[in-house]
Formats: structure tokens, sequence, C-alpha cells
């Protein structure tokens, strides 16, 4: 089985933005924050619609959670048709043949778990570094007539404020399988 195609919809709002954020942390776009943390992630805790086509033979388990399957539909060779898939003790739905199937759901759901509020402060508070020193790849501090100071960032700190704000250690437990 394979995934050929996921549509993920934008939710209509993201979870509530977490108590303990620094004033600069809490300046920045709290769905910003929740969008990237998603990216990370399998796990929703706002609902949205998501479309799977998917290529049988083989069991398909949504690979995004909790989701509720909605509507299952298989491709006739002119266009999408009603399928009746066998539901799979795994939570999915078993293909029969090779398809391509489209599979809706409503996924998201629950309580944000603390770990993943904390995340969320330890993300935006990276992003948000008044200093301008988060992820700096070098520094010095010269002690002559003259008081100097510098640094060098480096070019990567946003790509890798996930790792170094340490929010991608807390999200482990809801990675992507």
């Amino acid at each position: 089985m394979d995934i050929l195609k996921r549509q993920e919809a934008i939710p209509a709002s993201y979870p509530a933005t977490p108590d303990g954020l620094s004033g600069a942390a809490a300046a920045l776009d709290a769905d910003m924050i929740w969008q990237r943390i998603e990216s990370y992630i399998a796990h929703r805790w706002t609902t949205r619609e998501v479309i799977w086509t998917v290529q049988g033979p083989g069991e398909f388990v949504p690979d995004l959670t909790p989701a509720t399957i909605t509507a299952q539909e298989v491709w006739d060779g002119v266009g999408w048709i009603t399928a009746s898939l066998d539901a799979s003790f795994m939570g999915g739905v078993v293909l029969a043949g090779d398809g391509p199937y489209r599979i809706k759901a409503d996924v998201g759901g629950g309580t944000v778990p603390a770990a993943v509020s904390e995340a969320f402060i330890r993300l935006a508070g990276y992003m948000a570094d008044a200093s301008d020193r988060a992820g700096v790849s070098s520094y010095s501090v010269g002690m002559g007539g003259a008081i100097e100071e510098s640094y060098q960032r480096n070019p990567a700190w946003m790509a890798r404020a996930m790792q170094n704000s340490g929010a991608g250690d807390l999200l482990r437990p809801y990675r992507r399988a």
C-alpha cells in the first residue's frame, strides 16, 4: 500500500496559546508556531478534514491521529465512486485491489498535553530570541581599550529551531512512525 497524496485542510482554529511565554514570544503568531509543531508530529488537537489518495492492495491506517474515517471511494476509470472497505484491526481499512482509493477522515481532538505546551513555549522563546544569539556558531569578546563583542549566526538557526530549542525532544512521543 502506498500513500500517493495527502491533503490536510487548515483547521478553523489551533489550540490555545499556552501560558508562560515571554513578551517577545507572545508577540509571535501562535498559528505559525502550531503549524511548525504539527509539521513535525502526527498528532492533531483541533479537527480538520484530511484526504488521502492511496494505492493498494494492503492495509491503510491514517498516518495522522486521532482520525475518524468518514468516506471511502475508489477510482473506476472515470470518477470516484463510493467504496465499501472492510475495517482493519489496526484502525484503518483493507484495500482489496489496486485502486486508487480516496479515504476521507476527520482528524484531531483531545487535550494538549503538558509536554506539547512546553514544546510550544520553548520553540516560541527560541524563535523570539531578542539577543540575536540563538543558534550562534561563534562568539568573541575583546577586552582591550575598547570593549568589543562579535558573534556569527549559523545560517540554519531557524531551520534547526525545533532541535536547538529542545522542543523536538518533548515532541518525540508524537512523531510519525
